[in-house]
């Protein structure tokens, strides 16, 4: 079930750009190639006895500690900003 800021953010469209952002964000700061290391070395360890939903399991519990706060508090902000944008763009409609 998707939550009310998260449909919000789909209906204008703010949704794909913060997509971006997050993406642009842990490319430059090295979390992506980390990852990467990360399951190549599970690879490495279990060989072909992994299965995609142990692979996929670790690597999303490892990865997810890996993001940097910075990454994190930054798209925090231009998410809230994006909703305060957008309800007082509904408050001025709504006042009119």
């Amino acid at each position: 079930m998707k939550t009310a800021p998260h449909q919000r953010l789909v209906m204008v469209g703010d949704r794909d750009g913060l997509r971006e952002l997050l993406r642009r964000r842990l490319v430059e700061c090295g979390w992506r190639d980390e990852v990467k290391l990360i399951a190549k070395e599970l690879i490495k360890e279990h060989g072909h006895d992994i299965t995609y939903d142990t692979l996929l399991a670790t690597v999303t519990t490892k990865a997810r500690s890996l993001v940097p706060d910075s990454v994190k508090k930054e798209l925090l902000q231009k998410i809230k900003n994006q909703l305060m944008a957008q309800e007082e763009k509904l408050k001025i409609v709504t006042d009119r």
